[in-house]
């Protein structure tokens, strides 16, 4: 980062205003699998509270970081030490957050971090890794065998890749050791995150040894769980802003809205910290709460970040105070993804909805379409495919959803109305846009090899006749018009059927066809 005009001494026990509890080492308790800022943010945030409200350092994070040490360079030298920023109505917030003690990278030694993980004091496996990190197939739930990085972790366990390969190996030193189970907590946004990270163990183990896969089967617990926080990108100037009011650098603070949730299965093999004590809602059912978040916020989230980034949107605030786009969101949410939706007892769907618009409006965030926008092809299936699915077995309109989709796919041509380069990031960017090159000028076969791709569209959804004619007069739209056109469009005949679609021989416009020719 830029060196500020003003030196400021790094934030450490040493420089920052508050007494850090000593030995906070010896009191790792908890590993935490993909270590960014949301979990520091969030689950981080949770069991500092808990450990404040007991004065006891007894339940320290050590994190990992799967694949960069940009994370441990940052922490590492400030003792774990970092502040968290909350952004409300009532302006700016600091905390000291004290319970992550250290950051392991494992590419550098992956021994330390199956031996940390193996440890008789560590009862908590936690994990934000997104849902790549999974190595699943979205359209089957299953674990993808056929992975580069499973295929590896499954020769060379005790040097793993993956997630789930530390995740096995750590687990099956604790089965060897004949140490106490952990709990195995995801905290990403897939559906049945607890039950789907069982099974993908439990295929991998399985692959290892046979017993190794039944004691996990028979011994550790794997909640679902549903988180909540919107956690923009840290930038170099908020860096600057809070060392001009602290007096101290903080490489690693995080800045966030000052709504959070957390909904936890009750369900442990292993002891905990009393997180309920800090408003952790621990229930017998996580998925009403889950879904209704991954559909409403997640979804949306997605539908704008697309669609918002191609328009030339930089930012969630800016196309929520577009007029249109907030009528098609509000269309989207009440009208195609609610309905699909059961309320979780206590929570009132359409003011959930009223309620995720004004947070997705808050200008102190800075939280960046593109940011949001990475990795869709794993987000797409549960976020809007799953929902577009359970409409049409009722025989009901799926073109807000198909819309979201249809952004989605135009965005992984990677350049925006202006003809301007998006970065996409993307497990399967690289194929999206071999079919756009190859298929881009005839709209029937383009559509048809996006739907071909079993990893992001089950057969169920790709074989209906609806849902491709709806997403391929909308792709088509978007194309021909622009994003913002489209929507007008949209929002005037959501339920009519009868307007001509605009077709292949519209895709030749100028700006898909100079930016198509740049790119082959």
């Amino acid at each position: 980062m830029t060196e500020p005009a003003v030196t400021y001494p790094l934030l450490s026990a040493a420089t920052c205003p508050q007494q850090v509890a000593p030995d906070r080492d010896s009191n790792i308790r908890i590993v935490h699998l993909g270590i960014g800022a949301f979990h520091r943010a969030h689950q981080a945030f949770y069991t500092e509270q808990v450990m404040q409200q007991t004065a006891e350092r007894n339940w320290m994070i050590a994190g990992v970081s799967l694949r960069s040490s940009a994370v441990a360079q940052q922490l590492n030298p400030q003792q774990g030490l970092y502040t968290l920023v909350t952004s409300s109505a009532a302006g700016m917030q600091q905390q000291l957050v004290q319970s992550v003690a250290k950051v392991l990278v494992a590419p550098e030694d992956p021994k330390a971090v199956i031996e940390l993980m193996a440890s008789p004091e560590v009862a908590i496996f936690s994990l934000t890794v997104t849902e790549k990190g999974y190595c699943l197939n979205p359209a089957t739930g299953d674990l993808d065998l056929t992975h580069a990085d499973i295929q590896h972790d499954l020769s060379h366990l005790a040097a793993p890749k993956t997630a789930i390969g530390y995740l096995v190996a750590a687990l099956q030193q604790r089965f060897v050791r004949k140490l106490k189970p952990v709990t195995v907590i995801s905290c990403d946004n897939i559906s049945q995150n607890g039950k789907t990270l069982a099974r993908l163990v439990q295929q991998f183990a399985a692959k290892i040894d046979a017993e190794l896969a039944g004691w996990i089967a028979s011994s550790i617990a794997f909640p679902d769980s549903m988180v909540d926080r919107i956690v923009p990108a840290t930038t170099e100037q908020d860096m600057l802003d809070l060392a001009a009011d602290t007096g101290y650098l903080d490489k690693a603070m995080v800045k966030t809205e000052s709504y959070s949730q957390w909904v936890l299965e009750d369900h442990f093999s292993s002891e905990r910290p009393a997180w309920e004590k800090a408003g952790v809602m621990l229930v017998k059912d996580v998925a009403p709460f889950e879904q209704a978040k991954l559909r409403l916020l997640n979804g949306a989230h997605s539908a704008l970040a697309y669609l918002g980034a191609v328009a030339g949107y930089s930012y969630v605030h800016q196309v929520v105070a577009d007029p249109v786009f907030l009528r098609y969101l509000r269309h989207l949410m009440r009208n195609e993804l609610m309905p699909t939706l059961q309320a979780p007892q206590g929570l009132d769907l359409a003011t959930y909805i009223d309620a995720l618009l004004k947070r997705f409006a808050n200008p102190a965030l800075m939280h960046r379409t593109m940011q949001i926008a990475m990795d869709g092809s794993q987000k797409i299936p549960p976020r809007l495919l799953a929902a577009a699915q359970i409409r049409l077995d009722k025989g009901q309109s799926v073109d807000a959803i198909c819309f979201a989709v249809a952004g989605w796919l135009r965005f992984s041509m990677g350049f925006d109305a202006k003809g301007d380069t998006l970065e996409v990031s993307d497990p399967l960017a690289d194929l999206l846009m071999q079919i756009r090159l190859v298929h881009w000028d005839h709209i029937d076969e383009l559509v048809g090899q996006y739907l071909a791709v079993s990893q992001v569209f089950p057969a169920a959804l790709s074989g209906s006749v609806l849902f491709r004619n709806r997403l391929t007069y909308w792709l088509s739209y978007i194309l021909a018009n622009g994003v913002p056109t489209a929507l007008q469009s949209l929002l005037l005949e959501v339920q009519d059927y009868s307007a001509a679609p605009r077709l292949a021989s519209e895709l030749t416009s100028d700006l898909v066809s100079a930016h198509a020719g740049r790119a082959k």
